[in-house]
């Protein structure tokens, strides 16, 4: 729960050196992938909020976007190309890798990552508006609690 990232200051990130290797990174996502769009996202000082839309590849190839579901259970074996948990692997490898080129040896993310299935309109309103607020919350959460302690 290190604050790898930045800092909150009146409700607004300040992204430190490594805080803009997340933004940089997460950005290429959907250039170098044809089957992802981006949504709303929030790099928090030691954590990080993402939307990411996966197109199924059969219906990509009719050019029309459709989200894909995954299994919580089977997020991070067995990775199939182009599933969330092969996308967020290599998005957290690179950043990783230029973290620790630039110095910072010890930075390490947590092993697993929360996803949610989002299944309509509400549910995505509800998700960016708690991706857009976040930081104005952030001294009540509990990883800035726990960030605090560390």
């Amino acid at each position: 729960m290190h604050c790898w990232f930045g800092e909150i200051k009146n409700g607004n990130i300040i992204l430190n050196g490594l805080g803009e290797v997340i933004d940089e990174e997460w950005n290429k996502t959907k250039e170098i992938r044809t089957n992802v769009d981006l949504d709303y996202y929030v790099i928090m000082p030691n954590h990080f909020h993402g939307i990411i839309i996966i197109k199924d590849v059969e219906t990509s190839r009719r050019d029309v976007s459709k989200e894909k579901e995954t299994d919580h259970r089977s997020v991070s074996t067995n990775l199939k190309p182009n599933s969330l948990g092969s996308i967020i692997g290599q998005f957290k490898s690179i950043c990783t890798k230029r973290i620790k080129r630039l110095g910072f040896e010890k930075f390490k993310w947590q092993t697993r990552f929360y996803d949610h299935i989002i299944r309509n309109g509400n549910d995505l309103q509800r998700i960016r508006t708690y991706i857009q607020n976040n930081t104005l919350k952030w001294e009540m959460d509990e990883y800035f609690r726990n960030a605090q302690n560390s």
